[in-house]
């Protein structure tokens, strides 16, 4: 019993991690499919044991709530719903009833509320009990309606998701590598909890109804098909969904099944739920599940296959990432080869060998995966130089896992990256380089400083006659290259890639020194480290890259082919100067916060993402919440300001 206890513990720990990870983070620290296991594992020692441990996952549900948003209990919990990965268990639980199978997706669960015919509130699932306030952003979800026929109170429940084809698109528009996100759904968590809902809107978020839960005085006729379809009527996309008996189960996820290899929406199994509403409701639930439904996930199709190498994938920050390269097998109806193992934690937790027998699957039918390591020999060598230049790597941790990176800073590899960044949008903004065409560029040795860029009118006739170009695309790149000559000392900064120094830094850094770059390439760290908000350790990045000779005289070949615009004074009293302001919550008086923070900054001030001594003012509309903030602004004293406050502290002092 205590080794079943211990073991208990070990699980639950590692759940609460993964989970905490994947739905507060949006990372992923182990595959689905390794949750599931330590998930059954954990259920089967407490059926077996009798005994369930305070936060054991199987009677906890979701993510905290962020404190970035605000927070509302649900009226009725929002409970999981029970699992099954066998066909035959969906044809017991349907016994003699007619059941409703539809889509399981994969986004983030949202709760809508209507009153008068109008949508009054949007709240996420959060942790089953109480959620996140996501009105604004539910109001800019591509396929909502605001207004409906319907004038009682309706409240149903849905899920928020990014199709896959506009996640792609998505991520074709990042330049950087390691920014991408890594699937639709980390993508859609953080769409529908942005604080911004401008930036909700451009993400196409589409919301999905799958459960009514009230509507007062309407006649649905006993059925959760009935539902769907009265919901249609009102202006909602519902899941789609099939009404069938048992005999019919099997052929209905064979239609599911084979939809999903080219299914748009995210999803990552199918819901059964029984029909008869008041047979439902009379079977009651659990702690944690409903007994009126069961999901189904997808039965991983596994293939055996051999093992041949492992790829060291290089970018600009230096993260070399392994890459299992094995021989090809046929999984849900594609080809695989290549499977990423993520880090060196992963690789060696699968210790993985060349010549290894594994078994490989699609995460979701989607994402290749290795499901197991059969023969586990452990012997691939982690590479001491770097597989692109040549330099030396060394392993760090990075969030508890171990990293593989390359030290030197002059590898093409992150030089490729480089260039990459100095074109991106909030670099220099040159439309039509991609990373792809840098590449080539580089190779073809057009490229070899950023100030090549601006000369690439020399290879005119090699460039139109490369594949992919042509003379309309030629003229859009260099129109874009002309516009990029005019441009602002932020932007230049922050292009030329210095260690830790974003856009945030790089504003903070010109406005310091006036925008006078030969004020900043002639400062000492001491200098540069009195800029509010930088340190030590970021004002010696700065120092020595502008001490190195080379950079020194790349800099200034860059600077002739630029006309570098200084910002006009603002006439705005600095009212301000000096000040340092922290804001959290939603806003009422502007748009968003950043339209808050420009109009601080605007009046000398300075917004900072956390409260510390240095803070003058908390800007928190709700100023007796228990948030962290809140709680940090009491212990040092900082006065904690609503809107109203502000403004008449802003008026004030004009």
């Amino acid at each position: 019993m205590n080794q079943q206890i211990e073991r208990m513990k070990e699980l639950s720990q590692k759940l609460q991690e993964a989970s905490k990870a994947y739905y507060q983070e949006d990372r992923e620290v182990m595959s689905n499919l390794e949750y599931d296991r330590l998930y059954d594992e954990l259920q089967k020692l407490e059926q077996e044991s009798g005994v369930v441990l305070a936060g054991s996952p199987t009677v906890t549900v979701g993510y905290e709530a962020l404190e970035t948003l605000p927070k509302e209990r649900h009226e009725s919990p929002m409970l999981s719903l029970g699992k099954t990965k066998e066909r035959s268990e969906l044809v017991s639980f349907a016994g003699g009833h007619k059941v409703l199978m539809s889509w399981k997706l994969d986004g983030l669960t949202v709760v809508l509320t209507y009153r008068n015919g109008e949508l009054e509130k949007a709240v996420t699932r959060g942790n089953g009990e109480i959620g996140e306030v996501i009105t604004n952003n539910a109001k800019v979800f591509s396929n909502i309606p605001l207004r409906i026929a319907y004038q009682g109170e309706l409240i149903l429940r849905g899920e928020a998701v990014i199709t896959y084809s506009e996640f792609e698109k998505i991520n074709n528009e990042i330049e950087d590598v390691d920014a991408k996100y890594k699937n639709p759904r980390n993508l859609c968590s953080g769409s529908v909890r942005q604080l911004n809902n401008e930036i909700t809107a451009k993400r196409h978020v589409r919301f999905y109804a799958f459960a009514l839960v009230r509507a007062e005085h309407v006649d649905f006729k006993n059925s959760r098909a009935y539902q769907f379809e009265w919901l249609k009527q009102q202006g909602f996309d519902v899941v789609e969904h099939r009404l069938v008996s048992a005999s019919q189960i099997e052929d209905t996820v064979d239609y599911f099944a084979e939809k999903i290899r080219h299914y748009d929406i995210p999803s990552d199994g199918l819901v059964v739920t029984y029909d008869d509403i008041a047979y439902g409701e009379s079977l009651g639930r659990t702690a944690k599940f409903p007994r009126d439904s069961i999901a189904f996930k997808w039965q991983d199709e596994k293939r055996e296959t051999t093992l041949l190498e492992i790829e060291w994938s290089p970018s600009r920050t230096g993260l070399i990432n392994p890459v299992a390269i094995f021989e090809p097998v046929e999984l849900e109806g594609t080809t695989v080869s290549r499977a990423s193992v993520h880090n060196l934690s992963i690789m060696k937790a699968l210790k993985l060998g060349i010549g290894d027998r594994i078994t490989v699957y699609k995460a979701n039918m989607i994402i290749p995966q290795i499901a197991e390591n059969l023969t586990c020999s452990a012997n691939v060598e982690i590479p001491d130089v770097c597989p692109v230049c040549g330099g030396k790597t060394a392993i760090r941790s990075v969030n508890d896992a171990e990293t593989l990176y390359c030290t030197n800073e002059a590898c093409s590899a992150k030089k490729i990256k480089s260039f990459t960044l100095f074109v991106s949008r909030d670099g220099m903004n040159i439309e039509g380089l991609s990373e792809a065409t840098l590449e080539k560029f580089i190779a073809r040795t057009y490229i070899h400083t950023f100030a090549d860029i601006f000369r690439l009118s020399k290879y005119r006739e090699e460039i139109v006659g490369m594949e992919g170009f042509g003379e309309k695309s030629y003229t859009n790149l260099m129109e874009s290259i002309e516009r990029a000559r005019h441009t602002t000392l932020p932007r230049l900064i922050y292009s030329l890639g210095i260690p830790n120094i974003g856009v945030a830094n790089a504003k903070l850094l010109c406005k310091y020194f006036d925008y006078d770059l030969e004020r900043l390439r002639d400062a000492d760290e001491e200098e540069v480290s009195s800029v509010e908000g930088l340190g030590e350790v970021i004002a010696a990045a700065v120092v020595s890259y502008f001490a190195d000779e080379t950079n020194q005289k790349n800099l200034d070949d860059l600077c002739l082919e630029l006309t570098i615009e200084k910002p006009q004074e603002s006439s705005q009293t600095q009212t301000f100067a000096g000040k340092t302001f922290v804001i959290t919550g939603s806003v009422e008086h502007f748009a968003n916060r950043n339209e808050l923070k420009a109009f601080i900054e605007e009046r000398g001030g300075k917004v900072t993402g956390s409260v510390s001594k240095k803070t003058d003012y908390l800007i928190n509309n709700d100023t007796t919440s228990a948030s962290s903030k809140n709680k940090k602004a009491g212990e040092l004293g900082i006065p904690i300001l609503s809107e109203e406050a502000f403004l008449a502290l802003a008026e004030a002092d004009e």
